[in-house]
């Protein structure tokens, strides 16, 4: 493959296959939101696009963190973790994210998020309660850089990268950007047998109410 390529997304990762799922917690979207409105913004364009799947509404997300795969973790345990993660999250307070503009990198066309500190927090928020339940030490990618993002396209094939680029800034996407008020994360358990993203949600946190509103 030449440099400045996309490839295949859908390449079996370690330690995933076929018929396996995960649990995670990601932030998701409603289908009237802000962030479902990029789907249709981006449609015309991805369709031009052979070598890209496009996301539909019900599988944007934001990824925040990892536990593990459903057949090596105990139900307890994420019974423990959400409940822990509910007692965290409650002290945090909605935010706005801003998201975009576009990037294309070798698997995916997305939207970086431009004001990452809401994410990092929950995140943050996430972890600490991993660790209530197993300990700090077993909290898994705690080391891991994290960069919140929105995925719009995922990659199937070979595609020059600067070539993708182009066609966002003829299309005059390349500086879109939307703002989208976040105010819970979920825990979900995620397939990815049918080259997309499926999932079923486990628990729901929202997050807590700002000070300012207490009071009324």
């Amino acid at each position: 493959m030449t440099e400045g390529s996309t490839w295949d997304h859908w390449w079996w990762r370690p330690g995933w296959r076929l018929g396996r799922s995960f649990y995670t917690w990601h932030v998701t979207f409603a289908e009237n939101s802000p962030v479902a409105g990029l789907v249709d913004l981006f449609a015309p364009t991805l369709a031009q696009i052979p070598t890209m799947d496009a996301v539909g509404r019900e599988g944007l997300h934001v990824t925040i963190q990892g536990i593990g795969f459903t057949d090596e973790v105990a139900a307890g345990d994420v019974r423990r973790i959400a409940d822990a993660a509910s007692e965290h999250i409650s002290r945090r307070a909605p935010f706005d994210a801003l998201i975009g503009p576009p990037t294309v990198d070798e698997e995916t066309i997305g939207m970086p998020i431009a004001n990452p500190e809401g994410f990092q927090g929950v995140r943050t928020d996430l972890q600490r309660a991993i660790a209530d339940v197993w300990g700090l030490d077993n909290v898994p990618e705690r080391d891991d850089r994290f960069q919140p993002h929105l995925t719009l396209a995922y990659s199937t094939g070979a595609a020059p990268m600067s070539s993708l680029r182009d066609l966002l800034t003829r299309n005059q996407l390349s500086r879109i950007k939307v703002a989208e008020h976040v105010t819970a994360v979920s825990l979900i358990e995620l397939n990815r047998d049918n080259h997309r993203y499926e999932w079923r949600e486990i628990a729901k946190v929202p997050l807590g109410t700002p000070r300012s509103l207490e009071a009324h």
